[in-house]
């Protein structure tokens, strides 16, 4: 059970701390409003996830049956995590000279999160099948996955909410892209573990 929920926190973190819309909106909000608004941002995928990953898991239950697909399911996956991973090693800090305007920043959020793409590509190649994984297992560590992910991919958009109201040199500094390329190796490390899960599945190794 450990090891799903590892692999939550390492997945949410590197969510949470990765550049993006949802982060460039975090710090643009908190700098233009107060930590609370930024606060308010970082909570927007507890509330735009709920049905993506209802839907990632039902159709995947449905294909539980056909290997093949999900196999090719979990190499899609992998690829997406690979992808994640090279561009954290390419992270040179994040851009905060310019961001969305003010107001409503929970709805914002929202809206932000919902339109982009990174949600549904996660659940339906990555998290969904790793759900089902570790419900295999148990319904605790499929929990342990779930909570491990959005408590680090929240959390960590909470601290940077903080750390910029504070001081923005931070997501600028030489520790935000040593913490990114850490994650980005970490993630390449994971992308291979989840392409040898699809190989499995195709039957080929």
């Amino acid at each position: 059970m450990l090891s799903f929920l590892t692999t939550g926190v390492l997945l949410g973190l590197s969510a949470g701390f990765a550049p993006g819309p949802l982060l460039a909106l975090v710090v643009s909000e908190t700098l233009r409003h107060d930590a609370r608004a930024g606060i308010r941002v970082a909570l927007a995928p507890v509330v735009t996830d709920v049905p993506i990953v209802l839907c990632s898991l039902f159709a995947l239950v449905q294909l539980a049956r056909y290997h093949a697909l999900l196999g090719g399911i979990s190499l899609a996956g992998s690829c997406f995590i690979l992808y994640l991973g090279v561009q954290n090693l390419k992270s040179r800090g994040l851009d905060i000279s310019q961001g969305p305007g003010p107001a409503r920043s929970l709805q914002k959020g929202i809206l932000v999160n919902f339109l982009s793409p990174h949600p549904y590509l996660f659940w339906f190649t990555v998290g969904g099948p790793l759900t089902i994984k570790a419900m295999e297992t148990g319904a605790p560590a499929a929990i342990l996955f779930i909570a491990g992910f959005y408590g680090l991919l929240v959390g960590a958009k909470i601290f940077l909410a903080l750390l910029t109201a504070r001081s923005r040199v931070f997501l600028q500094g030489k520790t935000y892209v040593l913490i990114m390329r850490l994650l980005g190796i970490m993630l390449i490390i994971l992308a291979a573990l989840l392409f040898q899960d699809g190989l499995l599945l195709l039957g080929v190794s």
